[in-house]
């Protein structure tokens, strides 16, 4: 019951006792349950978000095929382009302190940022933050080592590498492009190519856009800015928590009739066994959900009758 207790949280904007009825608990035992699930999927799974070397099913041939097989039938002008990167502003309430670090000149709201990393399957490869709403897309880049990452994971022994595609924040690197600028200011034979990568990469990158959007319309508690405080709750913990959900269900959707990103590209995501590796992470947290809800259901019984 702890998991659908915090799915259920997550699906809809509403508060713990909204859900007494539901689930037949008061209030306080349902956030016990939910925070402690929500920490045991975190704490377990988040590795999956954080380093391309905890994901041992992304190698040379599923680049290549995520690559060849997705990017470049779809019209991509790079051949060796298997993932997106992008930022997003996920706006909270005004915090009581350091207001103008999390404001958000750009989006004029006050935010939480993260960078992510999608690939054609429509799974969210590596997602880095929170980080304050100030920060500039390139500063995050820095700050997280993800070209570092790039070149531990994506060049391989035998000569091959693989490219990342962003917007033109995040500057040109070896295994990081972006679109051509100002193509008015280049002869005509090149201004036409280069008009025409530019405008082929972005229909494809739009992928990276539906990342974003699938955690907030499955989970758009998420997405409720009157209850996204930072000073009460852990926000980066609930973001990545979603995010890691979104991962799994979009394995599990794949494997019946597909997800949005992997009809449009025509590529297969790993099963949901393949995502996550660590099986003994599954066991330790079916055990823990069973023996929480076990122990607040306890302490609700008491309460009650102490009443």
């Amino acid at each position: 019951m702890g998991i659908s207790a915090q799915l259920r949280r997550f699906a809809y904007p509403n508060r713990w006792s909204d859900l007494e009825p539901m689930f037949g608990l008061s209030n306080k035992s349902l956030s016990d349950i939910g925070n402690y699930v929500m920490n045991i999927i975190y704490e377990n799974n988040t590795h999956l978000l954080f380093h391309l070397g905890n994901l041992p099913w992304l190698d040379e041939n599923r680049m290549r095929m995520y690559a060849a097989e997705a990017i470049v039938i779809r019209g991509g002008p790079l051949h060796n382009c298997w993932s997106f990167i992008d930022g997003t502003a996920r706006a909270m309430c005004r915090p009581i302190l350091n207001q103008e670090n999390y404001y958000s000149g750009h989006k004029r709201f006050h935010a939480l940022k993260y960078q992510s990393v999608v690939s054609p399957d429509g799974i969210i490869i590596n997602l880095q933050g929170p980080y304050p709403g100030r920060r500039h897309d390139a500063a995050i880049l820095r700050e997280s080592n993800f070209h570092e990452q790039l070149e531990q994971h994506a060049v391989f022994p035998n000569g091959h590498s693989f490219v990342v595609y962003g917007d033109s924040a995040y500057g040109i690197r070896e295994l990081l492009l972006y679109p051509f600028p100002n193509t008015e200011h280049v002869q005509d034979e090149e201004r036409g190519a280069q008009q025409n990568f530019n405008y082929f990469m972005s229909v494809v990158r739009q992928s990276v856009e539906w990342g974003f959007a699938k955690i907030i319309r499955d989970f758009s508690f998420l997405d409720f800015k009157k209850n996204q405080k930072l000073l009460l709750q852990d926000l980066g913990v609930m973001y990545k928590t979603g995010a890691l959900l979104t991962n799994c269900l979009c394995c599990y959707l794949c494997c019946l009739y597909g997800s949005e990103s992997s009809q449009y590209f025509q590529v297969e995501s790993p099963s949901l066994e393949t995502y996550l590796i660590v099986m003994g992470n599954l066991a330790r947290f079916t055990v823990s959900i069973h023996s929480t809800q076990s122990s607040v259901e306890i302490r609700n019984n008491d309460s009650t009758l102490d009443s």
